[in-house]
């Protein structure tokens, strides 16, 4: 695991959650306070690039899968960074928007496997969603390696890269949506005049409960909707004047913009 933020610790808490042995997993970090801080949370070996400029290339040396979880604008020198060290079946994983395959195999040795995906946050608790696209010289085996490391702590789905940017928008960047609905619906309740606290908790709690009742693969959305949404009723009346005032056109112009982004990003790498 080359770098430790948001989206790689996700990754690493779900897969120690599903029982990774911790003693198969490396990981590097820039500064010793964070090194130390990771290495006693998740009881894995993890060394800084603070420290020892040699720490990335350590870590990939040897590796069967290798996760780039940098910011994407460091990925092709990572990438380049690490290209001597890696062995030629080591699999190369990114977890980063808008850096598509042929730009990390333009900097990596020729034919070394390139696995991207699109994981979000909720890994760490067990109930990830993640795209995942090999690159040109992925194989069958290659792709399924990467799908284990996020199979015990979420659902994988296999896509086609060029529609990476849409998984993006729907689950990468979709937990954040959920997120600022419970933060309005906080405010909201603050401003009928509930102690703020109560508020919050209210909204976390619905929130949260709903998505577990959507986590049944079973269950569909609109059917769980309608289930608590009675004629002529409180709820008919909030969810009519959502609709009425376009929430559904601001929530597809806003998935909109998350794929656009992606494709400037890919651009400007």
């Amino acid at each position: 695991m080359l770098g430790l933020g948001n989206m790689n610790g996700a990754i690493l808490a779900g897969m120690l959650a599903a029982g990774t042995d911790p003693a198969g997993v490396c990981a590097t970090v820039h500064s010793e306070d964070s090194a130390r801080a990771a290495e006693e949370r998740h009881g894995i070996a993890v060394s800084c690039t603070e420290r020892d400029p040699e720490a990335n290339r350590n870590a990939a040396s040897g590796a069967d899968v290798v996760v780039l979880g940098v910011k994407p604008r460091y990925i092709r020198t990572l990438c380049r960074e690490i290209s001597t060290a890696l062995a030629p079946e080591t699999v190369v994983v990114s977890v980063a928007a808008g850096i598509t395959t042929a730009a990390m195999e333009e900097s990596l040795p020729e034919g070394q496997p390139v696995v991207r995906t699109m994981p979000n946050t909720p890994l760490t608790v067990g109930m990830g969603a993640v795209g995942l696209a090999g690159g040109r010289t992925a194989t069958e085996e290659h792709l399924e390696m990467a799908e284990r490391l996020f199979a015990g702590s979420g659902s994988v789905h296999r896509v086609a890269e060029d529609q990476i940017d849409a998984v993006a928008a729907v689950s990468g960047s979709g937990p954040a949506y959920a997120f600022l609905l419970a933060e309005l619906m906080a405010a909201g309740g603050a401003e009928l005049g509930l102690d703020e606290p109560l508020a919050k908790e209210l909204a976390r709690s619905t929130v949260a409960g709903a998505g577990r009742m959507l986590a049944d693969p079973d269950v569909d959305p609109a059917v769980l909707r309608r289930a608590v949404t009675s004629p002529n009723g409180t709820t008919e009346a909030a969810v009519e004047s959502f609709l009425d005032a376009g929430l559904a056109r601001l929530i597809a112009d806003g998935m909109r913009a998350s794929a656009e982004r992606g494709r400037q990003i890919s651009q400007e790498n």
